[in-house]
């Protein structure tokens, strides 16, 4: 893979697939421009193997799996989980060379996520957190997007919901959230932009939220709380509370939310190719839990509005493709996205910064 033009790091974990995708079967993905085969052995673990055969190239995923080997659907290499060739047909030498990459995986918060850079980096502290996904305080459903634009693009998109009033004016979009300040800060490798509107009318989504839950109808305090952590997750606290029960944070103190209703849309994004990428999401809530269809609901709800999302990001790639020379103009409601930008920015530079060379002097 050529990195010069990567707009994505590789020393990064990247969600390659929901846990559930993941079974006895070879399943193909590309994860930042590389074939990745992916299944899950005997023991319950996934293994994720180069998709291409060491002898003339052709996917993995198009041959069959035995145990916990996998063998090639065109000449019949057989490789094990690491990666190893360990059968070759009419020959009882193996070729010491003959092996495809494995990469590091880790399951966790209902995903499998790679790692497509040093293996060696690959320290299993810094998948993101997502623990809302899989927390028994919480209860929620997601699915998977493939989107075809640069994954930057969503990330933009998620970073600035000022959009929310005129792309999803019929759900979740109303006129108080492009009009109501909001505060965008940074850190080494995150960055959030915090809204909150007081004393306005729910939109229909969150209407219907807090009177099912709560039997409540009137007006209320809502907050958007974005939360980026570089390079491509993206978890937003939403929410809506009985107006004036005390849900905004005081004097540096967190508020009181024992009113509303709370929910976390998270998402993460892992770039496919430089114009398409695999966009997981899911939505999380902390009340009505044991109630099952209201999660099936939320969740095809929810799908409805990202495939608005969709339309637009495609829209925007399609256009950007035909000005590749037009520059981006930024407003003040850019401010999160600018900043997530220049995080991402910051790792692909790291990465493609030089060794450095220690000189070596000859002794006295």
């Amino acid at each position: 893979m050529n990195t010069e033009k990567s707009s994505f790091p590789l020393n990064a974990w990247y969600a390659a697939a929901y846990d559930v995708e993941v079974g006895r079967k070879l399943m193909p993905r590309t994860i930042c421009k590389q074939k990745v085969v992916m299944f899950r052995k005997t023991d319950g673990t996934v293994a994720a193997l180069e998709d291409a055969c060491w002898h003339r190239l052709l996917p993995l995923s198009m041959g069959s799996l035995e145990g916990d080997e996998l063998t090639c659907g065109y000449h019949g290499l057989v490789y094990n989980a690491q990666g190893r060739c360990t059968h070759m047909p009419s020959q009882e030498t193996l070729n010491p060379s003959a092996c495809v990459r494995s990469f590091p995986v880790v399951e966790k918060h209902r995903f499998v996520w790679i790692w497509p850079g040093d293996p060696a980096k690959a320290d299993p502290a810094l998948v993101p957190d997502m623990h809302w996904n899989d927390d028994p305080a919480w209860a929620g459903d997601g699915k998977l997007i493939t989107v075809k634009c640069d994954y930057r693009l969503v990330v933009d998109n998620l970073m600035d919901l000022t959009h929310e009033t005129f792309v999803h004016g019929s759900s979740i979009g109303q006129r108080a959230v492009a009009e109501a300040p909001f505060v965008a800060t940074h850190g080494d490798r995150t960055a959030t932009v915090t809204r909150w509107m007081e004393n306005i009318d729910a939109p229909p989504f969150w209407a219907g939220q807090i009177d099912h839950a709560r039997g409540y109808k009137g007006k209320v305090d809502r907050w958007q709380i974005i939360r980026f952590e570089a390079p491509c997750t993206v978890n937003i606290d939403v929410g809506v509370a009985e107006a004036g029960s005390g849900a905004s944070p005081k004097d540096g103190q967190p508020g009181d939310r024992g009113k509303g209703v709370n929910g976390f849309v998270l998402n993460t994004v892992t770039p496919e190719t430089d114009g398409s990428c695999h966009y997981f999401w899911a939505f999380a809530r902390n009340y009505c839990l044991d109630e099952q269809r209201l999660t099936h609901q939320l969740r095809e709800g929810v799908a409805t509005i990202f495939r608005e999302d969709e339309h637009v990001l495609e829209a925007q790639q399609i256009a950007m493709d035909q000005h590749p020379d037009h520059p981006f103009n930024n407003l003040n409601i850019d401010a999160g996205s600018m900043w997530a930008r220049r995080l991402i920015d910051k790792l692909v530079a790291q990465e493609k910064s030089p060794t450095p060379v220690i000189p070596i002097h000859r002794a006295a």
